[in-house]
């Protein structure tokens, strides 16, 4: 079906033809390519590995260690677990780097290698080219049987990670249990399940339902917690009457929330939610990428702060965070990035600090979404045909607005003057992603409808 190679890791289908999708050649030469790179960097020779709980996770997982081994490098295996902790434990374990074996978002079919460096953090732009560019050479060189890796499975990662978010000054977790709030989860058959009970536990939350919580990576739904994904939960925190629903997609690096009424929060809303609980405490500037709600914007400034955009993309926010001093900073998907717990999109710190955002407010959910600016979001998507040029799309997208502000720092952001839309094409599948934002639900879709319409007259 498809191999993509990108900023945000190797990500394909599972099976069919080597180099049109994720087989195990793929698999094996792309973590060799990795692995080379690695030692070439003369990093310390340890790689943490970890999975989500996808179908196929324990066969790549099985592949890509036994190829670090056979390049001589140790390997430290999580086993399931979660993005944010693999990331963190590269760093426990003073690792040269990691791979985080998800596709993230992605439906059940697709898997992908997420390489990390030894800060933990997705490595840049640079270095991926410099790894895509010995795998197509298969520039390396494996070791001998006397100079082999060795294998290491720790016990109480989880635990380890849980407890630093209970030990960050800003998660009240006096204030969490005080409130005694009643959570559903929605664990999307993945380690989400495992990680996210456990973490409300230790913050004092007794009264948890999670819904899909067999690890099993037998997907109940999309996995992309989107809100046409979300009605199971909704109806659920509806008939429990309880105070609020968690959904994080299956690594659990994204997080969104249901209100007691069964209403979304709204993912957008996750970020600017954590943000304003964050400034009010710690003045500073924060960063989200351009495809994000400005009601971040809105609150940086009530807050006296300054919030600069960057492009789509994990590395890219994070890279723009550490420019500005950013003190928060995320993804409007719900990816939020607390700079001094580490550089990554970690649902575990939201949901710390956000239920203590909630506890402090001492209201509902709905009362809670209703104190923050309200912009309304469309997202879309066109589909890909094998060669479509978009650099040039865009461009002819570029010159039919050119009486327009835009921004092509990442594809093509037309700013309108009650909105804006952005294209951009997809690192993580063959599509062209289509954002738009309005004071309505109607002016973003119709934001949307209309730029849509002239990109489908210029692809015929």
């Amino acid at each position: 079906m498809t191999l993509i190679k990108s900023i945000s890791g190797i990500r394909g289908t599972i099976g069919g033809t080597p180099g049109d999708n994720l087989t195990p050649p793929d698999i094996v030469k792309f973590a060799a390519a990795y692995g080379s790179w690695l030692k070439e960097k003369n990093a310390r020779p340890v790689v943490v590995i970890g999975r989500d709980g996808r179908i196929s996770g324990e066969m790549v997982s099985t592949l890509v260690i036994q190829t670090l081994l056979g390049l001589g490098l140790d390997v430290v295996d999580l086993g399931l677990s979660t993005t944010p902790t693999v990331e963190m434990a590269v760093r426990w374990e003073k690792a040269g780097g990691g791979i985080i074996i998800t596709a993230s978002h992605n439906p059940r079919q697709w898997n992908a290698l997420k390489l990390l460096n030894a800060d933990g953090e997705f490595i840049s732009g640079a270095d991926g080219a410099a790894v895509l560019d010995k795998a197509e050479k298969a520039a390396f060189q494996f070791a001998t049987v006397e100079k082999a890796g060795t294998y290491r499975q720790p016990t109480g990662t989880m635990e380890k990670h849980i407890q630093a978010i209970l030990d960050y000054p800003l998660v009240d977790t006096a204030a969490i249990g005080s409130r005694r709030f009643k959570v559903v989860v929605d664990g999307i058959n993945s380690t989400g399940s495992l990680f996210v009970p456990a973490l409300l536990k230790a913050l004092g939350v007794t009264e948890v339902t999670v819904l899909n919580g067999e690890v099993n990576g037998e997907f109940a739904h999309d996995p992309e917690p989107l809100p046409e994904n979300l009605v199971g939960l909704s109806t659920e925190v509806k008939r429990q009457g309880a105070d609020l629903g968690i959904a994080v997609d299956p690594d659990v690096d994204r997080l969104c929330f249901v209100c007691e009424d069964g209403t979304l929060f709204g993912e957008e809303y996750t970020l600017v939610a954590v943000a304003d609980y964050i400034l009010s405490r710690r003045k500073g500037n924060t960063v989200s990428n351009m495809s994000s709600t400005r009601a971040l914007k809105d609150i940086t400034t009530a807050h006296g702060g300054q919030y600069y955009p960057s492009a789509v993309g994990e590395v890219n926010v994070v890279t723009k965070m550490k420019a500005v001093n950013a003190v928060i900073g995320g993804e409007g998907n719900g990816g939020i990035i607390v700079p001094d717990f580490h550089y990554g999109r970690d649902a575990l710190i939201g949901i710390g600090l956000f239920l203590s955002g909630l506890a402090e407010k001492k209201v509902r959910m709905s009362a809670y979404r209703a104190q923050f600016p309200n912009y309304y979001m469309s997202k879309n998507k066109i589909a890909l045909t094998p060669g479509m040029n978009i650099p040039l799309l865009l461009e002819k997208m570029k010159e039919r607005y050119d009486g327009q502000e835009v921004n092509t720092e990442d594809g093509l952001k037309i700013e309108f003057e009650r909105g804006w839309v952005h294209l951009r094409g997809s690192n993580t599948e063959p599509i062209i992603r289509v954002y738009s934002e309005g004071e309505s639900e109607d002016a973003a879709r119709n934001l949307a409808a209309g730029v849509m319409k002239e990109v489908e007259e210029i692809i015929r």
